[in-house]
Formats: C-alpha cells, structure tokens, sequence
C-alpha cells in the first residue's frame, strides 16, 4: 500500500461532503462503545481497486472482506470468503465462495461479486490505481493494453461456473496468486455498484463487520458496527469515528484532552513523552513498512546516465543511526535493504543486501556525488507532505545530514506539501524534479509485494518511473516459479539490481505506533501497522 499500499474509503464521488438522510453523527450504536480515532482524508473514492495508500486502505479494511484475510497477528493469508482455492498447475485456479455471506444491503455474496469486481477493477476505462493487480489474469493485455483502446471490457481468464464457484487462468504460472486475494483491490462489489455507481460512491456498501454512515471530507468519516455480519470476526464495538487531523501533534495533544481515543501515529516530538503521558497505554511494534527517498526518472536531470553514483552518494551522506535514534527514538530501525524485517529470512530478507552504500560515510559521499557528476539542478529537494507522519523533523534531519557531509549548507533542502491528497497528486502527476518521500507499507507479506509494485516497469506504485530490463526479467522469471524458495531467490536477485542502481534510497524500517485513551482495550496493531479496529473494547 501501499506508501499502498491501498484503497477504499467512504467517499464521495468527487463531491466534498456527502449529504444524505442518515448523514448525521447520529445513528445505530450511539452509544459510549462508539470509539474516535485519528485519520487523514484519503486520495481517491472508496472504489476498492483505486485506492493504494494507506489512509483509504484503513477504511476499506473495515468495510470489506476478501477471499483471504492477512491474520492480524501473523500477517498470514488465511481463507475468508474462500471455501477453497484449487490448483494442480499454479496457473489455473478453481475458487469456491463460501455459502451465507451477504453485503450490507442484503444482497448475497456470490461467485459474480468477485468477478464483475475484478473485471471492473482491470479495465482501462475504469481507470483504476490498482489495475496492476489484475495483470496476472490472462486477458489483461486485452482490457488494460499498455498502449491503445482496449479490445475487451471483461478478463478472458475468469469464468463464472455457478454461483458460488468461479475459476481464474492466469498468463503464466504465480504459485503465490491465492496468498495475494486478501488485498482489497480483490474485495467482491454488490450489483448496486455497478446499477447506480454515483449513489454507491456517495455511500458504499461493503460485506466487512462495519458500514459507512456518513463522511465529510476534512472533518470526519463515521463507521458503525453492521449487526448482520456474518463473519467470524464481529466488531467488538458500536463503531468508529475516524476524524481528520493536519497534524499529529494536535491528534495527541486531544488524545491527552480525552478528545480523542486512538491515534496510530504517534509524533516524533512527542515520543519521548509517551511513557508518561500514557501510562503503559502505548504500542510500538514492528510493521511491514519502509521507508525510501524515491527520484523522478522523468526528470533530465535525475534520469540520464550516471546518476546513480549521485543516488549512492547521497545514501552515504544520510546518518541513518543518529536520525532513528533522536528523532524516532526505537521506533524505526536503520535499512539495510529494500523490503521488511516482518519477511524473515525464510520470505526473502536479506539483512545488509545495501552493503556500505547504506553506511555513513561524508568523504565517500562527496567524492560519489562528484564522480556522478554533482547534484542534479545544483541542490536536493526532498518532497514531502507536511500534514501526518512527523516527516518534516526527519526530512530537515536527513537534509542537514547531507549539507555536513557534503561540506555544502544549501546542498538538501525539504519542500514540504501542505496535505497527503496534494502530495500524491503532485506525484502522479510527475510534476516533481527532485527526490520525494516513498513510504511502503505492504499490501501482502511478500517479497514480490516490496519489489515489483514499486520498481517493475510502469507498475502502478513505481511513481518515478524506473525502468531496468534485468529486474523487470528476474520478477517474471520469479512469479513463474512453482516453488516456493526458488521464487524468493528470484526475487532477491532481483532486489539486488534495485542495489546496484540505487533506484531509491532505503531509509529505516517502521514499526507502527499508538496511544490510546483510558476508555479503550484490546487494542493492537496488525502487521500493516493498522489498528485492529473490530477487536477494539470501549468502556
């Protein structure tokens, strides 16, 4: 997530308020069990396949229930909807749907959910963030084509056997696929999506343990408990408010006020404070996520030839150690490659792949960057979004790192963007021409999630358009892979030429982050770094 990682929240279509009857804070589970957490507005409606960051992916974690779900301790794939996923060769799939599930409006939950959704979702007219996702399904090339009209509005590889029995063709052999259906992007969408689209983005209807009840844009998104879910994992309370904040700091500081009873992002400044102001009411654990300084290879200056010398060069010049000790203080650890410690060496981590080019050295740095032929533009701007995630204390820490070492007090500068939404539009929009910041948090705990969504040529994720042949080669040669240890070796070989071209700086690893108030129990974050929000107690 998805930096999208991932995608769906109430959202109105394009509309900044949503106004219907039952719009209010009022409604079902108005009661003291209804607990408020903090939240940014996400980028895109809550269409399950367009969104790809993680403010959405929260909500759509809440509103939707896929094939498979990601065990919120573990992160394993584990069958939701799944009845079973059959395979004898790795590339055809036959897919049961459990019987007696229903969406929140009554309708049934069947084999065509899955697969008008995925259609949806894949084709090019839809325009959808997370189209990608659907590439494996044979057919893609013909509704999602890399150039020209599409020549087909449904995928060739899906095929509705009856109602609760659909079976998938992939183009090549992705013994991983079934582990990659509890991302949202494959959710199931009722008819009432496609009869009356603009009325169903004005008010979504999901199959998870929560509906949508209303959702102004800035202010608040209000979620409460959906009595007849059917799953085994119930909302434990009446519901959530997610309200907007702008800024961390003032999250916390209504969280110490008893304004507020969760917040899941903790600010830099304030965690030397936790222990105390939160007596114990505090979570720091280790998350899939990392964290990079991604470059615009649209740009002339960082895309020419050479160029990685300066990438490399800036990577040395960056004190990793000192920035997650001050500012983080054990809340981030220093990367040491391009993917995630939560992996384990068994999924594909390879701790210290990065090698010195991840080590501080100010006379390696400067000799790098002169050799690459100097600082595109003559200085580094680091883009980023100044409203959530403590990132101007670590960009201005990063940037003064990189003036000391390379002897030049004008070298880094932040270039900080006023909200999350204006950040990504700038992005993906490729109006930027210097480095950016690229946080990752995994869709899914693969390798192949950390490597090809963000470096594979014109992924979805891959927002500076880098392009290298060799990596683009070792994926497919991985994803065809029928055994398991051999796709990962793929994978990692790779993840070494992402290291050889420095395609983006790896910065520190995170570990995800909250403060509740007294009101709350059972509070944990699963390892995407999100709140378990339907396990949650209030008293």
């Amino acid at each position: 997530m998805r930096g999208r990682t991932h995608a769906p929240w109430a959202v109105c279509a394009a509309a900044t308020v949503l106004v219907t009857a039952g719009c209010g804070s009022g409604g079902g589970g108005e009661s003291g069990a209804v607990l408020s957490s903090s939240w940014g507005d996400p980028q895109n409606p809550l269409e399950p396949a367009n969104t790809n960051e993680v403010q959405g992916g929260k909500v759509l974690s809440m509103v939707f229930r896929q094939l498979k779900q990601y065990d919120p301790k573990t992160g394993k794939a584990e069958d939701m909807l799944a009845e079973r996923i059959e395979t004898s060769d790795s590339r055809n799939f036959r897919v049961t749907v459990k019987k007696g599930w229903t969406f929140s409006n009554g309708e049934e939950v069947t084999a065509r959910s899955f697969v008008d959704a995925w259609n949806y979702g894949a084709s090019l007219r839809n325009n959808q963030k997370n189209a990608y996702f659907f590439e494996y399904i044979e057919g893609y090339d013909k509704a999602h084509p890399d150039e020209g009209r599409q020549s087909a509005d449904t995928l060739s590889g899906l095929k509705v056997v009856d109602d609760h029995t659909f079976t998938v063709r992939l183009k090549q052999k992705f013994s991983s696929f079934p582990d990659t259906l509890g991302y949202a992007a494959f959710a199931p969408l009722p008819r009432a999506f496609f009869d009356d689209h603009d009325a169903w983005l004005a008010k979504p209807v999901g199959n998870g343990p929560y509906v949508v009840q209303s959702y102004t844009r800035g202010a608040q998104l209000t979620l409460r408990k959906w009595d007849q879910y059917p799953g085994p994992d119930k909302a434990r309370n009446d519901g959530v408010d997610l309200r907007v904040y702008t800024d961390s700091n003032t999250a916390y500081t209504d969280l110490l006020a008893r304004n507020l009873d969760l917040v899941d992002d903790v600010p830099a400044t304030q965690l030397k404070n936790v222990d105390t102001d939160l007596e114990g009411r505090y979570i720091n654990t280790p998350a899939g996520i990392i964290q990079t300084l991604a470059f615009p290879y649209y740009d002339k200056g960082w895309g020419k030839a050479g160029v990685d010398k300066v990438r490399t060069g800036l990577s040395r010049a960056i004190d990793r150690e000192q920035i997650t000790e001050t500012i983080f203080r054990g809340t981030r650890t220093p990367a040491t490659d391009w993917t995630s410690p939560v992996l384990g060496a068994d999924g594909g981590f390879q701790d210290g792949l990065c090698g010195d080019a991840c080590v501080y050295d100010p006379a390696a740095a400067r000799k790098l960057v002169e050799e690459g032929g100097g600082l595109p533009g003559g200085q580094v701007r680091i883009t980023y979004n100044a409203d959530t995630g403590s990132h101007r204390e670590w960009v201005d820490a990063v940037c003064n790192s990189i003036n000391n070492a390379l002897k030049n007090d004008k070298a880094c500068v932040g270039n900080p963007v006023g909200t999350f939404a204006d950040f990504r539009n700038r992005i993906s929009g490729q109006k930027l021409s210097g480095p950016f910041r690229a946080g990752w948090q995994m869709d899914y705990p693969l390798i192949q999630n950390f490597l090809q969504p963000l470096y594979y040529t014109d992924a979805s994720s891959n927002d500076g358009k880098w392009s290298n042949a060799e990596f683009d080669r070792f994926v497919d040669e991985a994803n065809a892979e029928t055994d398991t240890a051999a796709a990962i070796k793929k994978f990692q070989q790779a993840e070494g030429v992402v290291r050889d071209e420095m395609a983006a700086i790896p910065l520190w690893y995170q570990n995800g982050s909250a403060g509740y108030s007294e009101r709350l129990s059972n509070v944990a974050l699963n390892p995407f770094s999100v709140p378990v929000y339907d396990q949650i107690e209030v008293s």
